[in-house]
């Protein structure tokens, strides 16, 4: 649970996050007193500076460089825990700006899926277009057997997909030239921006939790304009951390003790819910997240509305970094994925947020106890369900932040000029 911004005794608060909470309550105070709740958050949010938002424990963004194979990218993210890293282009001056220095950044769940796609066939209609850095890679690809594999025919045809995939696909794939030998900037169309939206120093809370929440984007870069690097990266997760610390604040119980119903949550209801069902390959999951751009699926029990379990986008890196869960596997279903991964974990002796049981609330919760299990089960979203335990909708780190600020008429301005228009393939 989230450690209480200050004891009753008036000591300092404990953490970075708490103190930050702590600016945020004098600001309320002055706040002119006709303003709703809502419009006295975003005036004090407006009044801080990203600069202000605590960085990581360790105090170093992990970047990875543009020569990397996509071997060590995945050692490097899952290493260090994190979904996505910024890539950092070898070719760049040393005193290149920080829009010349990056390419982009690199998601987990973005290599798996280029990699994937390389297994697909080509396409017939340009059998005469000359060899690019993306089709040498494919060559590489063909010379190591992995082109036989339709992955997308496969996944429209479940009955045949676990047999098909029984494990040796991945562990061909992972022992093979092309995955050890193919290079981050070689997958750069996969990037979400080109390079990336980035916030500057002085730039202000309520514009970093905007683009949080309303414009979808999962993290936000911090650069230092000066130095031509990244500052820090304020992710979904670490701002609903940053709320957890703050309960017991004047400015966050008036918010917080509210119920997820009067807020409007969830914002997606059970029709809406993109599922799969325990018995349906696993990859049909991960092809479906993809599709509809979610960060999750629940798993449904066969024949009914319960969910049993969740698989998650950064569930995605066991396909990679553990192909050998997958031995005793004749049909890798989401049942026997969950099953699978949870029994490598425990020999492995790791926590993770998939081991524990699922998660649920009910709508007339409140939104502060909905935000300390999340930040305690250290997990991106959670299912409402009824009396009955069946589904009723799903809540998110990003549907959360969206109910806790809104923005002005003309805020953003020229903001996004030289961002936009972003590449068909790209999402925030």
């Amino acid at each position: 649970m989230g450690v209480p911004a200050a004891n009753r005794d008036g000591e300092s608060p404990r953490s970075p996050e708490a103190k930050l909470g702590m600016h945020v309550e004098d600001l309320w105070d002055i706040q002119e007193p006709q303003l709703s709740p809502t419009e006295k958050l975003n005036a004090c949010f407006e009044s801080v500076p990203v600069s202000d938002f605590p960085t990581a424990p360790s105090n170093q963004v992990i970047e990875i460089k543009s020569d990397t194979s996509l071997a060590q990218a995945v050692k490097i993210l899952a290493e260090h825990k994190i979904l996505s890293a910024p890539v950092v282009d070898v070719d760049a001056p040393e005193d290149a700006s920080w829009i010349d220095r990056y390419i982009g950044v690199v998601e987990f769940a973005g290599i798996v899926v280029w990699i994937l796609h390389q297994s697909e066939p080509p396409s017939p209609r340009s059998p005469g277009t000359p060899t690019s850095p993306s089709s040498a890679t494919a060559i590489a690809a063909a010379a190591n057997g992995l082109k036989g594999l339709d992955l997308a025919g496969l996944l429209e045809n479940g009955s045949d997909f676990a047999a098909a995939t029984s494990g040796n696909f991945f562990e061909a794939l992972t022992s093979s030239e092309f995955y050890k030998n193919t290079q981050v900037r070689d997958i750069s169309g996969s990037f979400r921006w080109a390079p990336f939206l980035a916030l500057q120093k002085d730039n202000t809370f309520l514009t970093m939790l905007l683009l949080l929440s309303k414009y979808k984007m999962k993290s936000v870069p911090v650069v230092d304009l000066g130095e031509g690097k990244i500052d820090n990266i304020i992710t979904q997760a670490a701002v609903i951390h940053m709320l957890a610390e703050c309960a017991g604040l004047q400015w966050f119980e008036s918010w917080g003790t509210k119920k997820l119903s009067e807020l409007g949550l969830p914002l997606m209801t059970a029709d809406r819910i993109v599922k799969v069902y325990e018995d349906e390959p696993v990859l049909q999951a991960f092809k479906l997240m993809r599709r509809k751009k979610v960060g999750g699926v629940p798993v449904i029990e066969s024949g009914g509305s319960k969910a049993v379990g969740n698989i998650s986008l950064r569930d995605v890196q066991f396909l990679l970094t553990a192909p050998e869960i997958y031995h005793d596997y004749r049909s890798i279903t989401a049942r026997n994925f969950l099953t699978a991964v949870r029994s490598h974990l425990q020999k492995q002796h790791e926590v993770y947020p998939l081991l524990s049981t699922m998660i649920t609330c009910k709508r007339d919760d409140t939104i502060k106890d909905l935000i300390l299990k999340l930040d305690s089960e250290k997990i991106h979203r959670v299912y409402t369900v009824d009396d009955n335990g069946n589904l009723e909708g799903v809540i998110t780190l990003r549907d959360i932040i969206s109910r806790l600020v809104h923005e002005p008429r003309g805020y953003f301005g020229d903001f996004f000029d030289g961002v936009l228009p972003l590449p068909q393939s790209t999402r925030v």
